[in-house]
């Protein structure tokens, strides 16, 4: 008996009725259960410091099909969702969905270049750089960052609050005030800023000190950008736009807080950090200024530099800048504001709004402002605000009376 056999690949034979079907069929919660549980195993072997389980658990991780249905998910649900890459190409559909689960794999695997656009920087004229991999690319990412994820949690400094698991900025914010807040506190605040972070982290860092496979990883940072239809190499930094990146970034700026305690162990020296943007107190400027030269030589070896006009020493009755936020003392007392920055960045926002709303309707700018108004004040609902709250209340009345003046037929002050 002779049997043929077809050699066509199974997944074309299916239709994408059949896709659709099998990704609208998935227990979301069961398949997040299968990959957090492989998380908690890697946690739990480099917290026991195993490193070569750590290894195994982590490729029995990025080969696990449940974990490649959830990474496919992420990056079709997150912001950037509707932003192709250098491709084109965008996961819209539940078959397109299904299939990219089914087909991701690290075999043969090359990085499509990045595609670099600039946007603004909120209250500046300059623009910063975010380069936009394929879905492809930020699925396999994404895939990656789930096995890198628990080993960097748990070997993360345990004041660093940017892009962590249950923490946020006012997490950082509320830890800021209990380390200054008291009279005994340390007055004099390293403010540091990491010039260009993820532009400029040593690739060869990254290769000999992060636990992921080495070609996967070449790949993620080698891949190059286009702009204006051209190609240009990347030798070094992190792409700002890939899901990894920001776990890739905390892990080379973490240890830092250890480093400070065994200089200074019994000394009011804290470290609060968000990403790159980090805050030390000290009880004088001479240990500021040694904290600073500390940190300097921890990052040189990294590839990163303090930026020098924006790393600065200030003492707490002067006031400094931190996540949007002013933090300042009062006659002994700390209050929290809402930044001049920060308060400057909103009102631009609201008017650029109005201004461009003269077509549409009073539902329309309502819901606008109201989703703009509404983000701004949850994240300063926490802080001394009332004062601001009450200023920005009325500067949108006076911005919706000129709008409706403008609207109405009879176009007269009264």
């Amino acid at each position: 008996m002779k049997v043929q056999h077809s050699t066509t690949p199974h997944s074309e034979k299916r239709t994408d009725r059949s896709f659709s079907s099998q990704w609208n069929s998935i227990d979301w919660e069961a398949t997040i259960f299968r990959v957090n549980r492989l998380q908690t195993r890697i946690a739990k072997a480099t917290n026991n410091e195993n490193w070569n389980l750590v290894k195994r658990l982590t490729y029995l991780l990025t080969h696990s099909y449940f974990a490649k249905l959830l990474s496919v998910r992420i990056v079709t649900q997150n912001r950037g969702k509707r932003t192709a890459g250098i491709d084109r190409e965008l996961w819209t559909s539940a078959s397109d969905k299904m299939q990219a689960a089914i087909n991701l794999s690290e075999q043969h695997y090359r990085a499509y270049p990045l595609r670099r656009i600039y946007i603004p920087k909120p209250g500046k004229i300059s623009k910063r750089p975010l380069s936009i991999p394929t879905m492809r690319d930020r699925a396999m990412q994404a895939l990656y960052a789930l096995g890198l994820q628990p080993v960097a949690e748990t070997t993360a400094d345990t004041r660093s609050f940017g892009f962590r698991l249950f923490k946020c900025a006012q997490d950082a914010s509320n830890y800021a005030f209990r380390c200054l807040w008291k009279t005994t506190s340390s007055p004099w605040i390293l403010e540091g800023d990491i010039k260009g972070c993820f532009d400029n982290i040593s690739h060869s860092w990254l290769k000999n000190n992060i636990l992921i496979d080495k070609s996967i990883l070449s790949q993620f940072l080698k891949s190059g950008f286009t702009l204006d239809d051209k190609f240009h190499s990347t030798d070094i930094g992190t792409p700002q736009g890939g899901n990894i990146s920001p776990v890739l970034a905390n892990m080379t700026l973490d240890r830092i807080e250890k480093l400070l305690h065994e200089h200074f162990p019994k000394m009011k020296v804290h470290l609060i950090r968000y990403v790159d943007d980090f805050l030390v107190t000290a009880p004088t400027k001479e240990i500021a200024a040694e904290v600073r030269d500390i940190i300097r030589e921890f990052l040189a070896i990294r590839g990163l530099e303090l930026s020098l006009e924006k790393t600065l020493i200030t003492h707490i009755d002067d006031g400094f800048d931190f996540l949007g936020w002013h933090f300042r003392k009062y006659k002994g007392q700390l209050l929290i504001k809402p930044s001049e920055k920060s308060i400057k960045s909103i009102s631009q926002k609201l008017k650029t709004t109005v201004s461009n709303a003269r077509s549409w309707t009073q539902n329309e700018l309502i819901k606008k402002l109201n989703q703009i108004i509404r983000g701004w004040a949850n994240y300063h609902r926490h802080i001394v605000a009332k004062v601001i709250f009450k200023r920005l209340d009325h500067y949108v009345w006076e911005l919706t009376w000129q709008w409706g003046k403008r609207r109405h037929p009879n176009k007269g002050y009264k």
